[in-house]
């Protein structure tokens, strides 16, 4: 999208990743791996020096935002604009706990929960929960920035042969997780915070956010996910959720946030400053919001944006690339995509060129 972009403008990616061959650089025209297991202070670091070797422009990191957002001046003195959210909001926002309490402030819709960070606590959070929403399934998973990493369904039901027949599920007893982090502790191990909270069943819908600095929000796509298929869903309820949580958190540029529905009610599942690994699926609305984000960013104006296409279906497929050992692939042609059901004007998807120099024209994302 970044390439494909209304300007026209030609534009040089550069990406780093803890694997040297990891399939995600062959998008790239330089890849690099980056530091494992280093702290903010080090990685920061490391991402100053990576901007300054490359003449860096733009830095939309997907992660490690503690590490960066602080540091903004500090690129901007090399040159670099950091695509990122004020630093206190991604504070907040990588703690679920913490994200709920704030957005059950702010008016947003969110399910009951509980911070845990003993066996103790989990024993009596399940107790609680299990009596407080009559009977629904619950789940826990760490509280903090660990992706579907730790997510596991409740159940102390007996294995049934229909389970063996069915796809697996990442489910768990209470008496097993509570044992994990009684182990833990014996052994001297750090336990992390972990949420305990009701199991959203149904569609996962993810809004993908466009906002200027402030948390004004500029546009908003929310699609919902059922297997390999995505609807990009015309429901202004669930764009107006995301539009108040951006604003309270005052989140810029790229953000996403993830509801489900319960008891027939959208609810928050989670916040993120930061752009969606999904957020390609966002072009066959018509919107380039990467690149929207990026002109932002270097100019303060997005450019002008289409109305969005609503409410048809994509399906998300795979497709084999060949990665060398111990280097990234060269930049792969572009998958052919399915053509749009409606083709809108000309005029109506490409704003007035944005002039920029060739040297505004490179991008780094830390993937």
């Amino acid at each position: 999208m970044l390439r494909d972009n209304p300007d026209a403008v030609d534009v040089r990616i550069y990406g780093t990743n803890v694997q040297r061959d990891a399939p995600a650089l062959a998008a790239c025209d330089v890849g690099e791996p980056e530091p494992r297991y280093v702290g903010d202070a080090d990685y920061a670091a490391f991402a100053l020096d990576f901007c300054r070797r490359h003449a860096i422009d733009v830095l939309v990191p997907p992660r490690r935002l503690a590490a960066l957002a602080g540091r903004t001046g500090e690129f901007a003195d090399i040159g670099t604009r950091v695509m990122c959210s004020p630093p206190a909001a991604v504070d907040v926002l990588t703690s679920k706990g913490r994200t709920y309490e704030a957005a059950r402030a702010a008016g947003v819709p969110v399910p009951p929960w509980r911070v845990v960070s003993d066996a103790d606590q989990f024993l009596t959070a399940v107790e609680e929960l299990a009596a407080d929403t009559a009977g629904e399934r619950l789940c826990v998973k760490p509280a903090g920035e660990f992706s579907a990493f730790g997510f596991r369904i409740l159940d102390d039901r007996p294995l049934r042969l229909k389970d063996l027949l069915a796809a697996p599920l990442p489910l768990a007893s209470v008496a097993s997780v509570a044992g994990a982090m009684r182990r833990a502790a014996d052994e001297g191990e750090a336990v992390p915070e972990f949420l305990v909270m009701p199991y959203l069943e149904g569609p996962e819908i993810s809004v993908d956010c466009l906002s200027a600095p402030g948390g004004a929000m500029i546009a908003g796509i929310a699609r919902s996910k059922q297997g390999r298929y995505r609807h990009l869903l015309d429901d202004p309820a669930l764009v107006a959720i995301a539009r108040r949580l951006v604003g309270h958190f005052r989140l810029a540029y790229l953000s996403n946030v993830q509801l489900r529905h319960r008891a027939g009610r959208p609810v928050l599942l989670e916040a993120n400053p930061r752009p969606s690994a999904g957020i390609f699926q966002t072009a066959f609305s018509g919107l380039n919001l990467p690149w929207a984000a990026v002109r932002l960013l270097l100019t303060g104006d997005p450019g002008t944006l289409p109305v969005p296409r609503l409410g048809g279906r994509i399906a998300v497929t795979e497709s084999v690339l060949e990665v060398a050992p111990g280097r990234p692939a060269t930049h792969p042609e572009p998958a052919l995509l399915p053509e749009p059901a409606a083709v809108l004007p000309e005029q109506a998807v490409r704003p007035d060129p944005v002039h920029l120099t060739p040297a505004a024209a490179t991008a780094a994302a830390a993937g």
